[in-house]
């Protein structure tokens, strides 16, 4: 299990600040894209035509579980492969391929931002952009809650 994964168990309320959903939320993400997954390696295994039975091969180094930390927090933090990559234990090509795997799954449970939604329509964009332009938001993203220890 991953240093990431063991300490998000050990003291969910961190869960906000390592991966920016609450665990609550997280619990849900992690069943929703597992079964996307199997759904989805469910179709492509009905789709192929083997010579050779399935089931061998190397097993995966990553829970799917800890995969889909991994994407979400590269998603939170944007830190570079290499380093993702020493923090789950994988390699940088592992980490890269891991998180290109799970960022359509992502994409179809979590919703899009309301300028990806109208992006391939011009008029809409345009409508959008304009309401948006007319609304100042100032955001803090680094003000967040911490457990400090007692002295």
């Amino acid at each position: 299990m991953s240093s990431v994964l063991d300490h998000i168990e050990a003291n969910p309320q961190e869960t906000q600040r390592l991966i920016g959903l609450g665990y609550p939320e997280l619990q849900i993400l992690l069943q929703n894209a597992e079964q996307l997954h199997y759904e989805k390696q469910a179709l492509l295994e009905s789709q192929k035509i083997r010579i050779i039975s399935g089931g061998g091969g190397r097993k995966p180094k990553l829970s799917i579980t800890e995969q889909i930390i991994l994407t979400l927090v590269y998603l939170r933090h944007l830190m570079t492969f290499q380093l993702l990559g020493i923090q789950f234990g994988v390699s940088e090509s592992t980490a890269n391929d891991t998180f290109n795997y799970w960022l359509p799954i992502l994409r179809e449970l979590l919703p899009s931002s309301l300028i990806e939604q109208v992006k391939k329509n011009k008029l809409d964009y345009e409508v959008v952009k304009e309401v948006l332009t007319e609304y100042e938001l100032t955001v803090d993203s680094y003000e967040q809650v911490r457990e400090r220890q007692a002295r």
